[in-house]
């Protein structure tokens, strides 16, 4: 793959992409994380916003937002981790967050993850916990009031 690649983000459309969407959190959480599949599955799915970046050869990473502002579902296939793509959605998710009039958001962050979130401007907050058998911690972010 060469060092530049091209991809967008996208809101979904639930009823086309979610094809897609389940394969990346398939192929991420299930596989990958060994998060067992009855854990990953929400009847809620279908009710939140949710992002996508894409290549011209399909879903590279996705993202959801609720109503409530909590973010989650992260996930970039491993082959384009580390080139921007993570931080294309985050920033593609608090953008409708911000447009929607929520003042904040708040995700559960897998441990290894804390840094990539920090940069963006969310604060952990409370202890570790533990979900799926992964370590993680609650980040926040509040958005700055326009002046």
């Amino acid at each position: 793959m060469p060092s530049q690649f091209q991809y967008h983000v996208r809101p979904a459309d639930w009823a086309r992409d979610q094809p897609a969407i389940a394969a990346v959190r398939r192929e991420v959480f299930i596989v990958e994380q060994c998060v067992p599949e009855h854990l990953e599955w929400e009847v809620e799915d279908a009710n939140h916003r949710w992002f996508l970046a894409e290549t011209r050869l399909g879903v590279i990473g996705i993202a959801r937002l609720t109503a409530e502002g909590r973010i989650g579902r992260m996930a970039v296939r491993r082959p384009f981790r580390g080139k921007g793509v993570g931080r294309a959605l985050l920033e593609a998710v608090l953008a409708s967050a911000r447009d929607a009039g929520m003042h904040e958001v708040m995700l559960s962050a897998q441990v290894h993850a804390l840094g990539f979130y920090a940069r963006l401007g969310f604060r952990a907050e409370g202890d570790e916990f533990t979900d799926a058998g992964i370590p993680h911690r609650t980040m926040r972010l509040v958005f700055k009031e326009l002046p």
